[in-house]
């Protein structure tokens, strides 16, 4: 995931913060979040995470006239997405400022550590996935890290 711009929204702050569960007036009502030490409104710690929402290439998002798999067991329109069977085993954020109401982020995805293990069912491959958030003057904001395991199971009789 690439995102050249994305841009932190009060609304989109406040949508956030309530599907989490999460009333901190520091995310909704400007004048308590100016009187607090971050001194503005600023974004809930995984409001990162909302940015694949504007990568054009996002894989999970609808597109139009385009058959889509959705959440439910049957697609609805369309067949089940290709290339699947890793699972997300962990996220890490790393905050160097916080995410404030009014910022312009882009988000720039490198690879990371790869690694593997031997289980009793196979070999586990883990991958890292590195992103990194920027403001508009180039300032690194957010770290994100991301890891996922894609299981091998052991051949038949080994």
């Amino acid at each position: 995931m690439s995102v050249e711009r994305f841009p932190v929204e009060a609304g989109h702050v406040l949508a956030f913060a309530r599907a989490i569960g999460d009333d901190n007036p520091v995310y909704r009502d400007p004048d308590s979040a100016a009187a607090s030490e971050a001194g503005g409104l600023i974004a809930p710690p995984t409001f990162t995470i909302a940015s694949a929402q504007w990568d054009p290439d996002y894989p999970l998002r609808p597109k139009p006239g385009v058959p889509w798999w959705g959440s439910g067991a049957r697609a609805s329109g369309g067949s089940a997405p290709t290339g699947g069977g890793a699972l997300h085993a962990e996220q890490h954020f790393t905050y160097h400022r916080p995410v404030r109401v009014g910022d312009v982020l882009s988000a720039v995805v490198r690879p990371g550590d790869t690694w593997e293990k031997t289980g009793r069912t196979g070999k586990l491959t883990f991958r890292e996935q590195v992103t990194e958030y920027r403001d508009a003057a180039g300032e690194l904001v957010v770290t994100a890290r991301s890891v996922s395991v894609l299981r091998q199971p052991l051949e038949a009789g080994a």
